[in-house]
């Protein structure tokens, strides 16, 4: 009966890897669903084309297909969007077209901050969610001599400019940064997934369906969306956005 019930066990155990393995085995290179807020249900809805304008960059370096976009990377800028937001949450899709990819989101840019935004700059205020390659590191190391501990390539949050926040541990050597807890980005040309939630000033970022960094004490905590563009050609699909009261 004690033999019988240990090859029972062993069975399970042996379905079990052979269900872990077909998950491994799923296709990285298809955006994310699984385990992972959509951005489906009441009060969503998805940004497309007439939902931004462009702040300082080329006409050609956003481009848009239904619910995607594709950018160039040059010059350096953002698209941002047409109204401003206090309280929301977003979903998107995303991936870098090159290794090494540098961009990200810009979250609460005031108004004052495009006035006058010059071609290769950005703006001088906002809570930047980056997005970055891990190829960034190593471009870095040869750029530089040094290693880049200034920063990571899983989804840090940080204030730009004139913005301010109180970041969440774990912190960057500086204490500028809020570095994630948890190593969940993919490498290009895979597709990743974040969910960012920004309500009454504090603002926390999940990679691929688990939260990692994120702030609180965010000055201003109202503005503009803007998606950046910084040198290195990158794709977003699926961006959905809820406001929230």
């Amino acid at each position: 009966m004690q033999m019988r019930s240990s090859i029972a066990v062993l069975i399970w155990i042996l379905s079990f890897d052979v269900v872990l393995a077909q998950e491994l085995a799923i296709d990285r290179s298809k955006p994310l669903s699984f385990g992972i807020v959509d951005g489906e249900g009441p009060d969503w809805k998805s940004l497309g084309k007439a939902d931004f304008v462009r702040a300082n960059c080329d006409e050609e370096t956003f481009q848009w297909d239904e619910t995607s976009v594709r950018c160039t990377g040059s010059p350096i800028g953002v698209l941002r969007s047409v109204k401003q937001y206090k309280n929301i949450e977003f979903v998107a899709n995303w991936r870098h077209l090159s290794v090494g990819g540098n961009s990200g989101f810009f979250l609460w840019a005031p108004p004052d901050v495009f006035e006058g935004l010059e071609p290769n700059k950005l703006p001088k205020g906002g809570i930047e969610v980056q997005i970055l390659d891990h190829g960034y590191a190593e471009k870095y190391l040869q750029r530089t001599g040094k290693v880049g501990d200034w920063f990571t390539t899983n989804g840090d949050i940080f204030a730009v400019g004139r913005s301010t926040m109180t970041p969440f541990e774990p912190l960057s050597p500086n204490g500028s940064r809020s570095f994630p807890r948890e190593h969940r980005s993919l490498g290009s040309p895979q597709w990743n997934h974040y969910y960012v939630r920004a309500i009454n000033g504090e603002v926390r970022l999940w990679v691929n369906g688990r939260e990692v960094s994120g702030g609180r004490d965010c000055q201003p905590s109202e503005g503009y969306l803007c998606l950046e563009s910084e040198g290195a050609p990158i794709e977003w699909t699926n961006i959905r956005l809820r406001e929230l009261p």
